[in-house]
């Protein structure tokens, strides 16, 4: 069974590779959303693959180092293209999760990128 979870968190970046003139080389923001996926067996007594509880203690203080940030401040989020996002999302939260099996990041309402790891 797959479980999911949404998280949101709001932050800023500039992607210093792209070319002058590039609208996402100066300073801007986005409001990201966050879809975790989860892959597991039932836990035959509890009835579900993971707490929903687990997820967000887990998850919280990953979040908080992005939320209302600059992304190009954090380590390893030099160049924070919405694929690098999702890599160092990824990297951190199966780190904690292992069931972690897929994560969906929207910068925008219409625009994100699907990772299931490397």
């Amino acid at each position: 069974m797959i479980l999911f979870k949404h998280f949101n968190f709001d932050s800023a970046h500039f992607l210093p590779n792209v070319p002058d003139g590039h609208k996402c080389r100066i300073l801007h923001g986005h409001t990201y959303r966050l879809t975790l996926y989860f892959e597991g067996e039932l836990d035959k007594d509890l009835g579900w693959v993971i707490d929903f509880s687990d997820i967000k203690r887990a998850v919280n203080p990953i979040i908080g180092r992005v939320d209302h940030k600059l992304l190009n401040d954090i380590e390893g989020l030099e160049n924070p293209t919405c694929e690098q996002v999702a890599i160092w999302l990824w990297d951190k939260i199966k780190a904690k999760i292992p069931q972690l099996c897929k994560i969906k990041l929207y910068e925008t309402p219409t625009s994100g990128v699907v990772y299931e790891g490397a």
